[in-house]
C-alpha cells in the first residue's frame, strides 16, 4: 500500500534532498523546492519506502512526514 509524503511548506527551504534521494517521485521547480512528479500527492510505493524514510530523516529542515497509509487525510 503506498503511504503520503506530507512536505511541511512552513519549514521547507528547497534545499533538494528529497529529490535527490526520491528523484522517481520528488523533482524541484525553479526555486529548488520539491514537487511532485505526478502533480499530485506524493505516494510513496512500497519499493521506495526505505529512501523516502531516508529523505525524511536526513531533511535539514525536518520538512517531511511519511503517513501511515494512503487513506490518511492530507489537509494544506
Amino acid at each position: 500500500m503506498s503511504r503520503p509524503l506530507i512536505i511541511d511548506w512552513t519549514a521547507c527551504e528547497g534545499r533538494g534532498l528529497c529529490a535527490d534521494l526520491l528523484p522517481e517521485l520528488i523533482g524541484q521547480d525553479k526555486w529548488g523546492y520539491p514537487q511532485s512528479r505526478s502533480g499530485r500527492t506524493v505516494l510513496v510505493p512500497p519499493e521506495l519506502e526505505r529512501p523516502a524514510r531516508k529523505a525524511v530523516h536526513l531533511c535539514p529542515r525536518l520538512a517531511l512526514r511519511l503517513e501511515a497509509d494512503a487513506k490518511t487525510r492530507v489537509t494544506g
